[in-house]
């Protein structure tokens, strides 16, 4: 984390420029020394923006080094993005372009060749696997490549693709700039092949913007012959206690001698973690010196690394863009370009996404809603998780209602104290029950607890929905926070610069015949106790997916509704619409209502949003969130692209998102209002254009048709009156049973089971 004077929060792209002026106040480091123009935005070398190279093409999509990688890169990214490839030699010296020096990863080799294994001494290490050196570029026109990094989709290693000599990806994709990286000169010296004669031939025919390497000698041996070029030569620094094979001495030692790099290079490339390190259980470390110190030699730094399905810091909250921003506008340093497997993101991050300034008075469409907080980086609809989503500038601010056994209106996402809790760990862990019109499982309700009970005894859990795929939320602080009430929560949002409050309510049905509650009177009346009903400042909104509860809320108040449809739908009948426009003024429909995948490829793009909104209906989506495997692969990882498809591509009103400030720094971002002239990277992808690179065999399964929102649906019968009970306000504890004498057991404990024999019986019984 940033240490104590951060109070322990997470770094975020909306607080990017001023974390990092509090870090330069608090480090004592030299000012940068550079040799860039006065009036540059950018702490770059040369004053330009940062370069983006992109690793193989766009690898985080298609396999590395392909013909479809290369091509995306353009067709999705920026024109000037930089070309990366790895350089190997076959046994007849031709230069292709493989990620690996054992080429068996990333390509087919093991089944067309499947005898083909050997075992090698590389930089005196015993390696085995298949290498070019073993065969002819006509023996490897047999063998296709594919994706090699196993939880991307492989769905494209059918399509065949061929290996591409150096001089294929000049010619079929012209980049703008081709980087060649050259590693084990050795190893192929071994074999009798030289890549420096390669580089000499190859440069007759191609133009070589830059060339990096590992080795000291062959880079320096190299650097002189291109001396009337304008070929960069990068110094590749690998991991800090690697052993450079020519010099003996480990990278982290060369660093040290920035001048001595200096006699042959023009530039470093250095891991991302040369820069920002981070612990080991990956939260930032303060910034190193590298880049302010190379700058000052007169080198370039370019920073490798970046991938977007990548397990990185916790500080950037699962957001790419928010790390490409600390590399490269943070305020005290840039570095001069990064590499990636996402080119796409650090387009963005440059393009768009730099030197724009917070500021949240602006509450303009998409509109943010904060989904229980900034439940991305704090617990379910703690003090944290609301003061973290109004400082990234959400527009409304949530509270999912929920009553306890007094009455007490609280702020929790499950009524399920299990979900979202450490009850189970509880002097409460013996109160489970069975609540079926609530869930099918057993539950400890909030029903069974006091006010008390929850906010002394308990602990909240931060959630982790993408748990299975070992994607954890801000680990460090995943119990932190305090619990909040309904009374709570709207006194801390009056002060704050937001549009409004958003108040969610399920169960009231349940509430009222089976316990004789009101909750919708309960929320009526905080909402008028902190004089919310009267005041224009700020709006209130009440969702359900109860049209009952919306129903109640416009016969009695003025405060906009929100409609939940709590079922992935591909359409609505117009007869739903109809009535839902009698009660609600915006629906909240699902990612699937809109975008429809199937094995995580966008199939198709319904008319639900288009229905919706020619009748007059605000449409927002949910739920959004920024860890990659929440998105499907046609927006490449990326929630600024998912959430962009949303906005420019479905025209939705707004987004619900457990990161605001990801969609908040959306909304800033430079290009948003640039329309048909906005960059290739922020425009909407094409729904469906990855399908159409599949082959037959490879296509997702179709999905099953999803059902029509029918009137039947929508319409439900009123709201019983509650009469087993008075309502009571959020934080009014009506009919709140007496103190319990020490030594006795929990009274909820007994309240649980009169819980259980009211809903049997069908009434309450007031303890």
């Amino acid at each position: 984390m940033w240490g104590s004077g951060f109070g322990g929060l997470l770094f975020s792209s909306s607080s990017c420029l001023a974390a990092f002026l509090l870090l330069l106040l608090s480090l004592d480091h030299p000012g940068p020394v550079t040799a860039q123009t006065p009036k540059s935005p950018w702490q770059t070398l040369t004053g330009n923006a940062p370069v983006v190279i992109a690793k193989g093409g766009f690898s985080g999509i298609f396999p590395d080094s392909s013909d479809a990688a290369y091509k995306l890169t353009y067709i999705a990214g920026s024109s000037d993005t930089i070309s990366w490839c790895d350089v190997r030699l076959t046994k007849d010296g031709v230069g292709i372009c493989l990620p690996e020096l054992t080429i068996n990863n990333g390509t087919n080799i093991q089944v067309v060749y499947s005898q083909g294994e050997k075992n090698y001494l590389v930089n005196g290490v015993p390696t085995s696997g298949w290498f070019s050196v073993d065969y002819s570029i006509k023996d490897l026109s047999q063998v296709s490549l594919i994706q090699g990094v196993f939880s991307r989709t492989d769905k494209f290693d059918a399509s065949l693709f061929p290996i591409l000599a150096v001089e294929d990806v000049q010619k079929q994709v012209r980049p703008p700039a081709l980087w060649l990286n050259i590693q084990h000169d050795m190893f192929y010296r071994q074999h009798n092949l030289s890549m420096r004669s390669y580089l000499l031939s190859l440069s007759k025919r191609v133009i070589l913007s830059y060339v990096s390497s590992p080795e000291v000698i062959f880079l320096s041996s190299i650097a002189g012959t291109f001396k009337r070029t304008k070929t960069k030569f990068i110094f590749r620094f690998l991991d800090e206690a690697t052993i450079e094979p020519s010099t003996n001495q480990t990278y982290g030692a060369l660093l040290k001698n920035l001048t001595f790099i200096k006699t042959f290079a023009s530039g470093i490339l250095v891991p991302k973690q040369y820069i920002w390190p981070v612990t080991s259980d990956l939260y930032l470390q303060p910034y190193t010196s590298v880049v302010l110190d190379a700058h000052k030699e007169g080198l370039e730094v370019y920073a490798s690394g970046f991938a977007n399905d990548a397990q990185f810091s916790y500080n950037y909250s699962y957001d790419p863009l928010a790390e490409y921003l600390s590399f490269i506008d943070n305020g005290i340093f840039s570095v001069d370009g990064v590499l990636t497997d996402f080119p796409i993101t650090a387009s963005e991050a440059i393009g768009c996404f730099s030197q724009t300034k917070a500021n949240s008075s602006e509450h303009g469409k998409p509109v943010v809603f904060s989904h229980n907080g900034a439940s991305g980086m704090y617990a379910d609809c703690t003090d944290l998780a609301y003061q973290q989503a109004v400082k990234d500038g959400a527009d409304f601010i949530d509270c999912p209602v929920q009553v306890t056994q007094d009455g007490t209106l609280i702020c929790m996402s499950s009524i399920n104290l299990i979900d979202v809790t450490t009850v189970t760990t509880s002097p409460f862990s013996s109160l489970s029950s069975v609540i079926p019109e609530i869930q099918d499982g057993p539950g400890i309700f909030t029903l069974n607890l006091t006010w008390e009970d929850i906010s002394k005894n308990l602990k909240p859990t931060i959630s982790s929905p993408e748990i299975k795929y070992q994607l954890h939320r801000n680990p460090r602080y995943k119990n932190a926070g305090k619990f909040m009430r309904l009374s709570d929560f709207l006194d801390f949002a009056k002060d704050k610069a937001l549009s409004g409050v958003l108040i969610s309510i399920e169960n009231a049905a349940f509430l009222a015949e089976k316990l004789g509650y009101s909750v919708t009177d309960g929320v009526i009346k905080a909402l008028k106790d902190s004089a919310y009903n009267n005041q224009t400042v700020q709006e209130v909104m009440i969702q359900s997916s109860n049209s009952s509860v919306l129903v109640k809320f416009k016969e009695q108040t003025k405060y906009k509704l929100v409609y939940m449809v709590d079922e992935s739908i591909r359409a609505a009948a117009p007869s739903s619409v109809a009535d839902i426009k009698q009660f609600a003024h915006s629906v909240a429909v699902s990612k699937q209502s809109i975008f429809p995948e199937s094995q995580q490829f966008v199939i198709e793009q319904t008319e639900l949003v288009n229905k919706l909104k020619s009748a007059g209906l605000n449409v927002y989506v949910y739920l959004l969130m920024n860890e990659f495997v929440s998105q499907p692969w046609d927006f490449f990882s990326d929630p600024i692209v998912e959430i962009n498809q949303y906005v420019q591509g479905a025209y939705v009103d707004g987004i619900i998102t457990d990161f605001p400030g990801t969609a908040a720094a959306y909304k800033r971002n430079a290009c948003s209002k640039l329309g048909d002239k906005a960059p290739n990277y922020m425009l909407p992808v094409q729904v469906g254009g990855l399908l159409g690179l599949m082959t037959p065999e490879a296509l997702p399964p179709a999905l099953a048709p999803m059902p029509v929102l029918e009137a039947s649906d929508v319409v439900e019968p009123p709201l019983m009156p509650a009469s087993g009970r008075p309502s009571a306000g959020a934080g009014e504890n009506a009919g709140a049973p007496a103190s319990q004498p020490s030594g006795e057991p929990p009274r909820s404990i007994a309240a649980s089971v009169v819980v259980s024999l009211a809903m049997l019986c069908g009434f309450f019984v007031l303890i």
